[in-house]
């Protein structure tokens, strides 16, 4: 299932972003949706990322478990 999501950008990073889809000859939103799975993509693969996800998993472990008390 698709999920719709707006996003604000400023004027010059919206211009950046249209011609880039013109000129890959793919809709705005193709592009948009390509740049966002790199971005995720790149930080799956970042050990520094997986480190600081791991240590957010774990506060929220324990705060949780508190709250169950």
């Amino acid at each position: 299932m698709a999920k719709n999501l707006t996003v604000r950008l400023d004027d010059d990073l919206a211009s950046d972003t249209e011609a880039l889809a013109r000129a890959e000859g793919k809709s705005l939103n193709e592009t948009v949706k390509h740049a966002l799975a790199e971005a995720v993509q790149r930080r799956r693969e970042d050990p520094e990322f997986k480190a600081r996800v791991r240590r957010i998993i774990e506060e929220d472990r324990e705060l949780l478990e508190r709250l169950a008390k």
